[in-house]
């Protein structure tokens, strides 16, 4: 072999292994854990939607070739969790990347106010208000009650430890002078507090999420249920103890048996990470969750995918206090929704 040759053979060589290590280089995955609720809830399933919206595994095939329209090289999870409180916790102390909490809880948390006095999460930045979340009272088929102080002293699912819905519904009850003291509490997710008000174990459960809410449709169709109406008055009570949970409504027939609406408080969700992360990565999945694939996969996911939309994205974000992540600023302005 002459030394021209030999010469050749080692370029190439170089040539290929700088290359291997290149595109070794360019297939690190970047992992992104979205912290989500119980498998029963809405949390859960909207997350798993967004999960899959901002992917694009390496070696995956490109967008205009039928293939993932993500961040490049971004491998998003959801994870079951407790929730909003643990979710925010755990973005503010890096355990998570991202997760999807309510809106009256990510301001209490940023700000350091009420339940979380002196215990400020000031790493928390917003990505996009996502939907609004219905406070369901889910009560055994046929029972009643006139006002949240008829639950004085009955078995009363407050959702779990950890859970936005808990905080803001004892929040509430007290306005009504209920509270632990007077009344027997279960702290339990939404399957375990359907499972335990069709065995006849609970007299009431609450739940904030997003209609329909899974183990609830399955307990309309299986045992049957009710769904509390609040009266305008109370309303406007809820809303003067916990001012992010505004007036809404679940329509009649949204779950079987229920063909009635049901007047309701509802609170905002939001998609919060962290102010460590990237502005460039913010920025991409920001961009990722608002282009027409993840438009198909949210309107062919949950129901209340289709009410997550880029025209409501930023709506009740300036009031809420809680500053918006740079990266899904950049986006919101080359929108043209900011200025």
């Amino acid at each position: 072999m002459t030394f021209t040759s030999k010469l050749t053979g080692a370029l190439l060589g170089a040539a290929l292994a700088l290359a291997a290590g290149t595109a070794a280089q360019a297939q690190n995955p970047t992992f992104f854990r979205i912290g989500t609720g119980g498998a029963g809830g809405t949390y859960f399933p909207i997350g798993g939607t967004i999960a899959n919206a901002i992917s694009a595994p390496p070696g995956s095939r490109p967008c205009d070739e039928g293939g993932q329209c993500g961040v490049p090289g971004l491998i998003a999870i959801a994870q079951s969790t407790t929730a909003s409180v643990f979710n925010a916790a755990a973005v503010q102390n890096g355990e998570l990347e991202a997760g999807m909490a309510a809106a009256d809880v990510v301001r209490a948390m940023y700000m350091g106010t009420g339940k979380f006095e002196g215990k400020a999460h000031p790493k928390l930045r917003v990505i996009a208000n996502l939907y609004p979340e219905d406070l369901h009272l889910v009560l055994p088929e046929g029972a009643s009650i006139d006002s949240l102080a008829d639950l004085e002293g009955k078995r009363v699912g407050i959702a779990q430890a950890g859970s936005g819905t808990q905080v803001a519904v004892l929040q509430m009850l007290e306005k009504w002078g209920v509270t632990r003291d007077n009344m027997d509490e279960a702290e339990l997710n939404n399957s375990q507090s359907a499972e335990r008000l069709a065995d006849g174990q609970l007299d009431g459960y609450f739940y904030a999420a997003g209609w329909p809410v899974a183990a609830m449709v399955q307990l309309a169709s299986t045992k049957g249920m009710e769904l509390h109406s609040f009266t305008e008055e109370d309303l406007a009570t809820i809303n003067e103890a916990v001012p992010a949970y505004i007036p809404s409504k679940i329509p009649a027939n949204v779950y079987e048996g229920i063909d009635y609406d049901v007047l309701t408080p509802a609170v905002s969700a939001l998609l919060v990470v962290s102010s460590d992360l990237d502005e460039e990565l913010v920025y991409g999945i920001t961009k990722a969750m608002w282009n027409a694939n993840s438009r198909k996969l949210l309107d062919n996911g949950h129901a209340k995918g289709k009410q997550i939309t880029l025209e409501t994205a930023l709506d009740g974000l300036e009031a809420l206090g809680v500053p918006m992540h740079p990266g899904a600023e950049a986006f919101y302005k080359e929108a043209g929704m900011l200025e």
